[in-house]
């Protein structure tokens, strides 16, 4: 048995130095540290053994560090899939940086012998 088993979603912002990575860590970290992922053990697996898929959406995904973004995750096999979605807002005293959104889902998942 395999596939997604729990999705989780998480939110996160760089308020002053529009920082697309912070952005998307701080939503990872939402999703999270709001969370109990105890998947494996209700399922008698390692840790190790999840599968997390995880998706990022900001204003400029190629401005995001994935690499950066791995060192967040304390156990897992992660994919990652940064693409166009959440929201730049221009700062009113304009400055030239926005505030940026970004939200992640992490989709995780199990290989389950039958």
């Amino acid at each position: 048995m395999s596939g997604p088993m729990i999705v989780e979603f998480g939110m996160g912002t760089s308020l002053r130095r529009g920082d697309y990575t912070e952005a998307a860590s701080r939503a990872i970290r939402a999703a999270l540290w709001r969370n109990s992922i105890n998947l494996a053990e209700y399922m008698g697996v390692g840790k190790e053994a999840m599968r997390i898929d995880v998706r990022i959406g900001c204003a400029k995904p190629k401005a995001v560090d994935v690499t950066a973004l791995a060192d967040l995750f304390p156990y897992g096999q992660m994919t990652f899939t940064v693409e166009h979605g959440g929201l730049d807002v221009e700062r009113p005293e304009g400055s030239g940086n926005s505030t940026v959104m970004a939200q992640a889902a992490l989709i995780v998942s199990l290989e389950l012998s039958s």
